[in-house]
């Protein structure tokens, strides 16, 4: 089976059938997770899943699967995710990494990889790709929730209209917020928000955002985002 995940295009017609309709008879949410590198996707997930296990008290069972890119010239990735994870031991959590193998953003057969998670008894998907460049929207039609991960260091708010994942994402972290500016920072985005969709009569303080810092242990923005 671990061959299928990793290339899931080699199931059996018969078998993908089955698989499709064992995780369509149970309503297991998917969670997409993308950013740029280096805004801590992976401490975040991370602080994510720890919390899922206290608050269910190791009840639920969570499927990560963490996507890298492959080097284009090279052919390699780098599957680092897990060295920022420390959540995944016993058997609650099922953690794999996957390469992109040359797409833009996602893996070949991610459809077929969620359900295989979701077939195997999973109660949450939740799935981390690579944000490449400013078009990061890939994740939206395979998650039921998606939360884009940034940092401060975005530049001039003017930047903001670049970042398509700004269109679509139910949920954004600031992340690193401990860093200079990172108050403006969360200010700008909300605002951003409320003019992506059209919220005008909608304070910006009551768009989506949050400030987190994942690296720092219980940080309260990352209890708020949870």
């Amino acid at each position: 089976t671990d061959n299928w995940v990793t290339n899931p295009s080699v199931l059996p017609a018969d078998l993908r059938g089955a698989i499709r309709s064992a995780a369509g008879s149970r309503a297991v949410p998917v969670l997409g997770i993308t950013g740029p590198g280096g805004s801590g996707k992976s401490s975040l997930t991370d602080e994510l899943v720890r919390r899922f296990r206290l608050d269910y008290q190791d009840k639920l069972r969570v499927a990560v699967i963490a996507v890298d890119p492959t080097r284009r010239r090279g052919g390699g990735a780098l599957l680092g995710d897990r060295i920022r994870m420390n959540s995944l031991e016993g058997d609650r959590v099922f953690f794999r990494s996957l390469a992109t193998r040359g797409n833009h953003e996602l893996p070949t057969g991610l459809t077929d990889i969620i359900d295989i998670a979701k077939a195997a008894g999973y109660d949450l998907v939740i799935i981390e790709t690579p944000g490449i460049g400013q078009g990061d929207a890939a994740i939206v039609p395979h998650a039921d929730i998606s939360m884009y991960v940034m940092t401060p260091d975005f530049g001039a708010a003017s930047q903001l209209e670049k970042i398509d994942m700004l269109d679509y994402a139910d949920v954004v972290a600031i992340n690193k917020f401990e860093r200079r500016g990172a108050q403006d920072a969360l200010r700008d985005v909300a605002r951003q928000l409320v003019r992506n969709r059209g919220a005008f009569g909608t304070p910006p303080e009551d768009m989506p955002v949050f400030g987190t810092s994942a690296a720092t242990f219980n940080d309260d923005g990352v209890t708020a985002i949870y």
